[in-house]
């Protein structure tokens, strides 16, 4: 047979599972015997996927010497898309799991930072009390990296503020909370409860980090309340906590969404909150989903318990 054909031969079989998964562990570990440990198989066996898939695709993955293994320039481009399409197929895997048994499998749920801490303990409780055979995973991010996540496969759930204006997101609302004033304690607007927007124009107002949905939001406020862009924000922080101990520092005031008030503020005597007059402002917190997932009447339903579980937290579940 001519060296084409035998090219030709060679490329028209099709990689395995097992193949592309021995030829991941070893990208991973760069060592045969930590990769075949890793994935649970022998090492010659390991060796041997290695070289089937190199065969079958036509090109060198590995460049082996007596001392380690690299990946060769197709390798590291080929490593790259195995992964794709290894954690492709696990989805499809855990997605055919969820339409035969709902509520059964992993379920991996992303959450910004500022919801994380003052809805899990709701969240891990219905699942618990109402699908105790739902594995749930939670990955705290920030929005971009969820939505990033989402697209990708890697999570199946989020739960941020919203409007997303994502396409292909669908968005799930749950409930919808208002924003606090906190402040130093002895501040002119400390305790008061018919504070207007207004007053928002020339505080001196603390926020997080680049990044955070929540400092986009009150930027939005603050910005619907006649705040001009002269009136910059100087200072700001990583998180709730730090961003109210610099409050309680007399460095400014902050806002901050009804649900993390108590936690934050409530064991701290130099902190004084104020309430907006009505309508306050307010965000929207709600589950996203890839649109058309299997999963999707799964995810209405676990919605809709969530809508129930949160009523007793100074929010508003939505309709």
């Amino acid at each position: 047979m001519g060296a084409s054909n035998r090219v030709s031969a060679s490329r028209s079989k099709q990689p395995t599972l097992a193949q592309l998964r021995a030829f991941a562990a070893v990208a991973e570990h760069l060592h045969f015997r930590d990769a075949a440990a890793a994935i649970g198989m022998s090492q010659p066996a390991l060796s041997g996927a290695v070289s089937a898939l190199e065969e079958a695709l036509g090109v060198q993955l590995l460049e082996r010497t007596t001392r380690k293994v690299l990946l060769s320039p197709a390798g590291e481009r080929i490593a790259a898309r195995t992964r794709t399409v290894l954690e492709s197929v696990c989805s499809l895997l855990e997605e055919a799991e969820a339409v035969r048994a709902p509520f059964t499998g992993v379920l991996r749920l992303g959450v910004i930072p500022t919801v994380a801490p003052y809805l899990l303990p709701t969240v891990l409780g219905l699942v618990h009390r109402r699908y105790p055979r739902l594995d749930l995973q939670v990955h705290e991010e920030q929005t971009a990296s969820l939505l990033e996540g989402l697209a990708a496969g890697r999570l199946d759930l989020l739960l941020l503020a919203v409007p997303l204006g994502v396409p292909g997101v669908t968005e799930l609302p749950v409930f919808d909370e208002d924003f606090v004033l906190v402040a130093p304690r002895g501040h002119e607007l400390a305790d008061r409860r018919d504070i207007p927007r207004e007053e928002l124009r020339g505080l001196q107002l603390l926020l997080l980090d680049e990044g955070h949905c929540l400092r986009d939001q009150a930027l939005d406020i603050c910005r619907e309340a006649g705040r001009t862009q002269g009136a910059d924000v100087t200072t700001t922080a990583a998180g709730l906590s730090t961003l109210v101990q610099l409050v309680a520092g007399g460095l400014g005031v902050t806002l901050l969404p009804r649900t993390a008030l108590r936690l934050e503020t409530t064991r701290n005597e130099h902190l004084a909150t104020g309430y907006f007059a009505e309508p306050a402002p307010s965000r929207r917190i709600a589950l996203a989903m890839r649109t058309g997932t299997a999963r999707q009447e799964e995810f209405t339903e676990l919605a809709s318990a969530l809508r129930e579980a949160v009523r007793p937290l100074p929010v508003w579940p939505a309709e």
